[in-house]
Parts: C-alpha cells; sequence; structure tokens
C-alpha cells in the first residue's frame, strides 16, 4: 500500500475489511485450533465413558484435536458453572448429564441456568440405572434377595454415589423408598470414584449408570443385580430388569448430553450439531454404545432442549417424592 495513503484511514479500512470478513471465517475455517470439552466429573465415570469415544470421533472428523478436561466437584455442577462462563468462540462446549437436570431441585444457589445460560446441541446417549454390587460383601445372587437382605439388616449396607443430588443418590433414595429399606448414602467426586471404592470393597452396592459400570460388569469386578427398565439393555440381554426382580416401579435412565456456552455463533453451534450426529451414527461408535448399554440418541437443538426442560420437572418432583437431602 502507497506510504502517502493516511495511517488512520489504512487502519479503518483494515478494521472494515477484518469486520466484513468474520461470518465467513467463522463458518468455513472452524475449528482452527483444539476444541475443549469440559466434562463436570473425574474421569471413570459414565459421562467420562461416553465422552472420550466421542471426542476421540470428532478428532477425526473435524482435523483437529477434541481435548476432554475433566472439572470434576459439587455433584458436576462446579465444571458445569465453569461451562457456562466460558468464552462462546465455538471452541469450548461442555458434555453433561441427567445430574444437571437434578441440580436445580437440591442445589439452591447455582452460579448457571441450564436452560438460559447453554444451547442445546444434542442427547449424546441414554442408558439404564444399574443396580450393582461388590459380590465378596453382599452375600446374594439376585434382586429379591438383595431387598430381602437390605430388609433383615437395616443400616447394614452403604450404597456410593457420584455426589449428592446427582442421578446415583436420587435412584439409591428412590428404591429405598420403593423398597421399604435403609442403606447408608456415601457421597463421592464422580462415579469412577465410587465405582473404584466398590470394586476394593470399601462400598457396598451403587446405584450406577450402566456406562460407567459396563466394563467392571464383564469384567467380573462387580455384579448386576439388574437394570433400572422394563426391558433388558443393548448388550446386556443377561442382567434382569427390576420388573423381573420383583420390583417393576423402579426404573430410572442415565442420559449423557453436549452443549455450547450461550452466545456460540449459530452457524458453529450447527456444525458441531452435523459432526456429533456424524460420529453416533458411526459403526464404531453404534458398536461402543451397544457395549455401554446405549441406544443411539436422535434428539438434537431444540428438541434436546426441550427434553431436558421435561427432565428438570421430572426431578424436582422426584427431589420432592423422595425426600433427598444433601449430605
Amino acid at each position: 500500500m502507497n506510504s502517502r495513503f493516511p495511517s488512520r484511514r489504512r487502519a479503518l479500512l483494515c478494521g472494515l475489511l477484518a469486520l466484513g470478513a468474520t461470518p465467513w471465517a467463522s463458518a468455513q475455517s472452524w475449528p482452527s485450533k483444539p476444541v475443549t470439552v469440559i466434562v463436570p466429573f473425574p474421569a471413570g465415570g459414565g459421562t467420562d465413558a461416553f465422552a472420550r469415544p466421542l471426542s476421540a470421533m470428532l478428532t477425526k472428523q473435524l482435523g483437529r484435536q477434541v481435548i476432554i478436561d475433566n472439572k470434576g466437584g459439587a455433584g458436576g455442577t462446579l465444571g458445569a458453572g465453569l461451562a457456562a462462563h466460558a468464552a462462546p468462540d465455538g471452541y469450548t462446549f461442555f458434555m453433561g448429564a441427567v445430574h444437571h437436570a437434578i441440580a436445580p431441585a437440591v442445589y439452591p444457589k447455582l452460579d448457571y441456568n441450564l436452560q438460559t445460560d447453554f444451547i442445546p446441541v444434542a442427547l449424546v446417549s441414554r442408558v439404564p440405572q444399574v443396580i450393582v454390587i461388590n459380590p465378596g460383601k453382599v452375600p446374594v445372587t439376585n434382586l429379591r434377595e438383595f431387598v430381602a437382605y437390605a430388609k433383615a439388616n437395616p443400616g447394614k449396607l452403604n450404597y456410593g454415589s457420584a455426589g449428592n443430588g446427582t442421578s446415583h443418590h436420587l435412584a439409591g433414595e428412590l428404591f429405598k423408598l420403593q423398597t421399604k429399606t435403609f442403606i447408608t448414602h456415601i457421597p463421592y467426586r464422580g462415579a469412577g470414584p465410587a465405582l473404584q471404592d466398590l470394586i476394593a470393597g470399601q462400598v457396598d452396592v451403587m446405584f450406577d449408570g450402566l456406562g460407567s459400570s459396563a466394563t467392571h460388569i464383564k469384567g467380573g469386578r462387580i455384579k448386576a443385580l439388574a437394570v433400572a427398565a422394563d426391558k433388558p439393555a443393548p448388550g446386556f440381554p443377561n442382567v434382569p430388569t427390576s420388573v423381573e426382580g420383583g420390583v417393576p416401579t423402579y426404573q430410572v435412565a442415565t442420559w449423557y448430553g453436549l452443549w455450547a456456552p450461550k452466545g456460540t455463533p449459530k452457524d458453529l453451534v450447527d456444525r458441531m450439531t452435523a459432526e456429533v450426529t456424524k460420529a453416533l451414527n458411526s459403526p464404531e461408535l453404534k458398536e461402543q454404545w451397544t457395549n455401554l448399554g446405549s441406544e443411539t440418541p436422535t434428539l438434537t437443538g431444540s428438541a434436546f432442549g426441550d427434553f431436558v426442560g421435561a427432565e428438570i420437572k421430572r426431578w424436582s418432583e422426584v427431589v420432592k417424592v423422595s425426600g433427598a437431602k444433601l449430605d
């Protein structure tokens, strides 16, 4: 450019050109650097079990690294708060779970709102809860025997959860309510640490999402008494249902989903939605999801948002009925 061109006009022209190019660059060049997915629980839990295969497939599809950032604590609400306040530039997403639909009913002072501070991208997976025990500590072989043992030994058994106010906690309280049993709750900072203590014999039972327990069940480290559903879970035809186990009203599912921080450009959200849909329908992830006890979901965008809204309402009612409180 001619040196006599006034510097102010040159700067203004450059600024206008950059401004005019922004929408095109946003749509065409994303991602130009690694993308982070905040997982609000430690590694080894259900959210992590689905987030990592998904991130690996997205990395393959996008040609850029999709990184999992585990931020556990406060029943998953700590990581959710961090994600809600992340820069809405398309380089940070949030992998939440059913726990975040429960949280508003049990945490009165959250620093985020799941429905107004995030943009729903897609439901990633949905699996039934499963009742799993340490077979060396609990002398039962099926759900009926477990209920009878718990009734005969009130307070002797304990159950681990991913934290106060999580689906593991609420599922345990619902089970106690419906079976008229008393089992002591022990909250952890995520399903991964709780599972490790279940395997080690530090806790007796978990009401876990099948995704995080799946590999340990297949490896024989823990025993599945029943899935909390009226039909067997994909990939686990030999695990009885709660209906078969004599507790037909006990039906609880865990789900996991992806969100973007509010303000993330629509074209980037749409692109991520398309990439997640493509990944979930790949033969590789379909097989992995079956091995983790999950079907392949189809809810995206506003439909997923409506589902989350209904879940928040439903779990609020569950909290009231169960009388669950933060320990």
